[in-house]
């Protein structure tokens, strides 16, 4: 490989920023202040840029049960969280620590019949009384999904379903990928490339986007936690999504969802294939309506990788849109600079 002689200076200057700071990426978290501070979670509000005002409905981040919920703000530049608040939403952040950070890891039940519930109240009280927007990534949609069905009463607005799976089972089952996601492995495979790195030292996005990667899978946890193994063992027995999820004592059904659903599926996602994705759109039966999309990246990548903005986030932000129209405002954005 010949490196021009600008590429070989934009080497040069990422070789010497990550030797004299540490990394290439900005690896700040998005401010947030806390609303809520419970026993088996805490609940943020985003703080967005100043002199910008919020419209519509607010947006909640549920990330998947056992996985940090840094997966919606990995990065400057590439985080979701910061895409959502600077284009002017209302946006918040569930956030449940380690699994068992507490000495008690939740199980299902207190997921949809508690934790999520909990906050879903907890921000439509912040924001006013409006109804609340949820975006679930992995199994974080899988669990907002239930608790929308579960309790039709909740004040939800709508759910945004990124890389959930819903059936049928990929080869081999989910069990075994379960595993694998959580050990951080399959997430984006040029992680463990070095040769990878060594050919795009003059990409400061490439290096900054391996470095966020790196980072977030090293804080996944090394073992599936208990709402997840319970959820992939439900996943891997086929039809059992149409069928209803046993949770506390009582068979919660995906056609009980009765609030608008968008589903995005990872076109290079093997932990959630796209046709394990679709599903969704035959077993929401009582949704209002059901979107499909497909979008460029692995499981991931899909929700936060470099080609999202033009992808995940431009479906994501249409969607939410319709729902400030919904909900009689009409939406007026305008661009951000970052925080």
């Amino acid at each position: 490989m010949i490196l021009s002689p600008r590429s070989l200076r934009a080497a040069a200057s990422n070789v010497t920023h990550k030797l004299v700071y540490g990394h290439v990426a900005d690896l700040r978290p998005m401010p947030t202040v806390m609303i809520e501070d419970g026993p088996e979670h805490a609940v943020h509000r985003y703080r967005g840029p100043e002199g910008l005002i919020a419209a519509g409905p607010p947006v909640l981040f549920v990330p998947p049960p056992g996985a940090p919920a840094r997966c919606y703000d990995l990065r400057r530049g590439c985080s979701l969280a910061e895409h959502v608040v600077t284009t002017g939403r209302r946006s918040y952040l569930l956030d449940c620590g380690p699994a068992g950070y507490t000495g008690r890891e939740p199980g299902l039940a207190e997921w949809v019949g508690r934790i999520v519930p909990r906050a879903v109240r907890a921000v439509s009280e912040d924001a006013g009384g409006q109804p609340v927007q949820l975006v679930g990534w992995c199994l974080g949609g899988m669990v907002s999904l239930l608790t929308a069905a579960a309790d039709p009463g909740l004040p939800i607005a709508s759910v945004a379903a990124i890389a959930t799976p819903a059936g049928p089972r990929p080869a081999g089952g989910f069990g075994p990928l379960a595993k694998r996601a959580y050990r951080g492995v399959g997430l984006d495979k040029y992680v463990a490339r070095p040769y990878s790195i060594l050919t795009n030292l003059n990409n400061a996005e490439f290096l900054a986007q391996i470095e966020a990667v790196d980072q977030f899978t090293t804080t996944m946890l090394a073992h599936p936690g208990r709402t997840t193994r319970q959820l992939y063992s439900v996943l891997s027995r086929e039809g059992s999504v149409a069928e209803g999820i046993e949770i506390g004592g009582r068979r919660v059904r995906l056609s009980d969802v009765r609030v608008p659903v968008l589903a995005i599926a990872g076109r290079g996602d093997t932990l959630a294939p796209a046709a394990s994705v679709h599903p969704l759109t035959r077993v929401l039966t009582g949704a209002e309506r059901v979107r499909f999309e497909l979008a460029p990246g692995g499981h991931l990548g899909v929700l936060t990788g470099r080609s999202a903005r033009s992808s995940t986030w431009s479906y994501l932000d249409r969607w939410l849109d319709e729902g400030i129209v919904r909900h009689g405002i009409r939406p007026s954005r305008k661009e951000f600079l970052p925080v």
